[in-house]
């Protein structure tokens, strides 16, 4: 045995020392170093991010052309359009699936043939770096593993979590206002499985170190295949524990801690990213001791957060909390963004916005065209778990014309692209979309309203017209994002030192050599910039050069520094 696997193994005999017993260790463990052993390592490629990693957050057939492969589509797309901007791109689930776009997979290992196949997906590879999502705390029920387990195979007996209906599930957190167990026939009779998202959304059991080992397997294919970043879906319910609330236990963080050692010692260059759309404490606690868990969590109180702002002109809320968030490591860092293919998630702003502030936004997202969407509780109750809207029209005034609208979608942006942390962009906000009504009334389904396709001729055409609202919006994203592009002091670990002002503004300072200074308000605010930096003189968003008093028009964002 190699040295560094040796290594390797001591170091997973540690960590998953709470995991499994020490026999299953022992049969387990020299196997598992054996099958790691046959991927090659990777050692030539940028290790850590900067202030150049921009993702962007699409679906492989959001854009697409007649007759054409839509990844290829999706790929002459970016080049043409912003591949001086966007330094990566995350390719939601793009796997043979069943239901949930995307998020039911049917076989991890191909491509869904309807987007192309890994040959697309390589040649993304090589203008962008790349995000695969790991949807690993379940698969499809149409899965050859789930079919396998229903015909009584014996390889796959231990695959899922089969549970008795009459045991007392009240304390499970519940993120769906679904049964948590669904019953299925199976060569041994009638089970009870476990399925927390939906029933075709089989949970797998990683009780069962083999099960563990062909996530391992799936995450340095992955990794093989170009992914720079791999998304750990869900990750937060993959292990279950009666009377526990079978989400965050201590075997969970472990087993996203044996990945990272795994995936670290093979592909050093690939970053692991949880999705835990949680409130802040148990979201930021995948980010371990900052050096052996998840590279990067998601920022979920950002987008409800940022949305209390623009909505109430008030960015009190939101100033006391990036107050309060703690220095990441040299390690670790957040993933901010705005919007996805999901909706603004509610949980994560609890014990941040009060209950009448999350029905304001409530009110907001009907108003403004959106739905609201519901989790069961466990006592018989329900409460929101999510607004589902375009975020444009989230944020917007609907008594206000377009072009102020455009003006207070950026300065949502603008917020995002300033803060400590790499950025995601979702493609739908990169191109200045709307809600899409017609496919929420087609599909039948919530998050439909902000997952439509679009015809790449179509956006092209309206891209390129000055007057049209995603030709501004692009543009506006250029400028900000070649600005961020050029400064040091947006580097992720770049220091942040936040300034409370006015109710009215977002203040900050990035590694001490540059003030941002965003309006959030629709009236014209005055500052004076010394109260930021001394001799600040200069707007790096329009060049011009400033005086130590500045105004601020309502929604605008400057860039300051000093600049001899």
């Amino acid at each position: 045995m190699k040295l560094e696997h040796k290594n390797l193994k001591n170091n997973l005999q540690q960590i998953l020392a709470g995991v499994y017993a020490p026999a299953q260790l022992n049969e387990f463990l020299p196997e598992l170093i054996e099958r790691i052993a046959k991927f090659d390592s990777v050692n030539n490629k940028k290790l850590w991010v900067d202030q150049n990693d921009i993702m962007l957050i699409t679906y492989g057939d959001s854009i697409q052309k007649e007759n054409e492969v839509p990844m290829r589509t999706l790929r002459n797309f970016l080049s043409r359009n912003v591949k001086d901007y966007i330094s990566a791109v995350h390719i939601l689930p793009c796997f043979p699936y069943t239901s949930d776009d995307g998020f039911s997979v049917v076989d991890y290992w191909k491509i869904n043939p309807e987007l192309g196949d890994w040959n697309d997906v390589n040649a993304l590879s090589q203008d962008f770096d790349l995000m695969f999502d790991g949807v690993i705390n379940h698969i499809s029920k149409s899965s050859d593993w789930f079919k396998s387990y229903l015909a009584g195979d014996e390889e796959y007996k231990n695959f899922f979590v089969e549970a008795l209906p009459d045991r007392d599930y009240s304390s499970v957190t519940r993120p769906r206002a679904l049964p948590l167990l669904t019953t299925f026939e199976t060569a041994h009779g009638q089970k009870h499985i476990w399925t927390t998202f939906s029933e075709d959304q089989i949970d797998l059991n990683f009780r069962h170190p083999e099960v563990f080992a062909k996530i391992v397997e799936l995450l340095l294919f992955y990794a093989q295949q170009g992914a720079s970043f791999i998304r750990l879906d869900a990750i937060g319910f993959m292990w279950k524990e009666l009377d526990t609330p079978c989400i965050h236990q201590p075997q969970c963080h472990a087993l996203v801690q044996a990945m990272r050692a795994i995936v670290e010692s093979v592909t050093p260059h690939v970053k692991l990213i949880t999705e835990t759309n949680v409130p802040h404490k148990d979201n930021i606690s995948y980010f371990g001791n900052g050096e052996n868990e998840a590279h990067l969590v998601y920022q979920f109180p950002l987008p409800p957060l940022t949305l209390h702002t623009l909505q109430t002109g008030n960015s009190e809320k939101i100033v006391e909390w990036m107050s309060e968030l703690e220095p990441c490591s040299d390690k670790t860092t957040f993933f901010n963004f705005l919007a996805s293919h999901d909706g603004i998630g509610v949980r994560p702003v609890e014990g941040i916005l009060n209950k009448q502030q999350v029905d304001h936004l409530k009110n907001v997202v009907l108003t403004n065209g959106g739905r609201v969407s519901f989790k069961d509780n466990g006592d018989g109750t329900q409460s929101p778990y999510e607004l589902n809207i375009n975020y444009f029209d989230a944020v917007s005034d609907i008594d206000a014309s377009e072009e102020v609208n455009v003006d207070r979608f950026m300065t949502a942006q603008s917020i995002l692209l300033s803060l400590a942390g790499v950025p995601g962009i979702y493609v739908h906000s990169l191109l200045g979309s709307t809600n899409d009504t017609y496919g929420l009334e087609k599909l039948g389904y919530n998050r439909a309203i902000n997952r439509e396709k679009l015809q790449s001729d179509i956006i092209e055409r309206e891209l390129n017209d000055p007057n049209h609202r995603r030709h501004k919006v692009l543009e506006r994203y250029k400028t900000l994002l070649s600005a961020r592009k050029g400064e040091k002091a947006f580097a992720p670990s770049a220091s942040q030192r936040i300034i409370q002002t006015n109710s009215k503004l977002v203040t900050m300072v990035r590694n001490e050599s540059v003030a941002v200074v965003v309006n959030i308000s629709n009236e014209s605010v005055e500052l004076d910039t010394r109260c930021l930096l001394d001799d600040l003189n200069r707007d790096i968003l329009t060049d011009e050069v400033v005086m130590t008093t500045v105004t601020l028009q309502p929604y605008q964002t400057m860039w300051l520094k000093n600049e001899q």
